[in-house]
């Protein structure tokens, strides 16, 4: 499986529609997988489709990889879920999370090299919940950085896996810190993994001016992203 991931084209573009055909998933591999030392997964938060993949979570792949200017480092642009549309109830609950989580964990199991997620806003309840399967099979990731993040549905960074090294930022301009850190049956994703308490390392988070913001050039959150993506501390 490794081998035939690594031989794919530099694009791999998957088509899915779903409810009213927004949902559509696409993944784009920036680098050389076959002789990459690292590859860092970006994976988007809420509102983000095929249409919107180069501004988007495109657009946070090649600033990662572009800051960090590693010729071992491959970085995915990773829309392989159907995110939520706004803040509504999908966005509040763990569903389109837990389907998109069982799919990166089945896509990151199969990289070469080091693996580090990179995620933002929903997508880090998604990452938070591969993680913990990833390391159940046996195969944790090295690195998991949270920005934005509502919660990741897990107590502590311990629980993202045994020799899994968390980092976690929020700014303070960032609206999601409004966001109540609380859990009741499906609603709401826990603890925010920024709060020191949850035992993440601090993710520099300077520069970001807002939610959309912490992979925008000359951040001190888009550097620490990339230091994040080789393997390096921030």
């Amino acid at each position: 499986m490794r081998k035939s991931i690594a031989a794919l084209a530099a694009l791999l573009v998957l088509v899915a529609p779903g409810g009213g055909g927004r949902e559509v998933r696409r993944v784009e591999v920036l680098g050389d997988l076959a002789s990459a030392a690292h590859v860092a997964v970006v994976v988007p938060g809420s509102d983000v489709a095929e249409a919107d993949f180069d501004r988007t979570v495109g657009a946070m792949a090649r600033a990662v990889r572009a800051e960090a200017g590693r010729p071992d480092l491959a970085v995915v642009a990773w829309l392989g879920y159907e995110t939520p549309s706004g803040v509504g109830v999908d966005a509040a609950s763990g569903r389109l999370a837990r389907t998109g989580a069982h799919a990166l964990a089945d896509y990151a199991a199969a990289l070469p090299g080091r693996v580090h997620l990179l995620c933002h806003s929903y997508g880090t309840v998604v990452c938070g919940l591969a993680a913990r399967e990833l390391a159940g099979r046996g195969v944790p990731v090295a690195d998991v950085a949270l920005t934005g993040s509502p919660g990741v549905r897990a107590g502590s960074a311990a629980e993202l896996g045994a020799g899994t090294r968390v980092w976690a930022g929020r700014a303070g301009a960032d609206w999601i810190g409004r966001v109540p850190n609380v859990r009741l049956l499906d609603l709401g994703h826990g603890p925010d993994p920024a709060d020191p308490e949850f035992g993440a390392r601090p993710l520099p988070t300077g520069g970001v001016t807002a939610h959309d913001r912490y992979y925008a050039p000359g951040t001190e959150s888009l550097r620490a992203l990339a230091r994040v993506a080789v393997g390096e501390r921030p």
